[in-house]
Formats: structure tokens, sequence, C-alpha cells
């Protein structure tokens, strides 16, 4: 990965950190690429549709539904936002 890349993702990183704060009650220091989202941070799947949403305004990306139920992580959400991001406008 690139430095400019690197850079980019921290930004997705900390973005994506400060929306599962909202919506989880918690510091975004606190959240981690690791963190599961129902387990470890308490996100049932109604909030995780409400944390998709505010993702897919913020970065100009969508999130499908069936893609939705298989990021169990902040690092699956993270990756899956940054490479949406890559690919450019959803059509």
């Amino acid at each position: 990965m690139t430095k400019e890349a690197a850079v980019h993702r921290d930004d997705t990183e900390a973005v994506f950190a400060a929306i599962v704060e909202e919506h989880a009650k918690m510091k975004p220091a606190k959240v981690t690429r690791d963190q599961r989202f129902q387990a470890d941070l308490g996100i049932d799947s109604l909030t995780m549709i409400d944390v998709a949403v505010a993702a897919e305004d913020a970065f100009g990306v969508r999130i499908a539904e069936d893609d939705l139920e298989s990021l169990a992580t902040v690092g699956d959400a993270v990756d899956y936002i940054q490479r949406a991001k890559d690919l450019g406008p959803p059509l």
C-alpha cells in the first residue's frame, strides 16, 4: 500500500469511527478495526442500518443490504467502503 493510500484509508477509518461512535455511544479512540459490531460494540441490526446509511451519506457510496450482513467488524466495513470509494460513484 502506498503512503497516499494509507493516509486515505486512515481518513476513512477516522470518519467511520466517528459514525460508529455516534450510534454506539462510544469515543472514536475506542473504536478499533478488529471490533465486532454486535459482540464488542453492542450494535444490533437496526442500528447497523443507521450506521450504514450514515456511512453512505458521508462517503458517497452504496452499501448493499446483502453486503451489510457480511460486515462483522469495523475493519470489514472500512475495507468495503474504501473499495467502493476506489471504484467511484455508484451507478
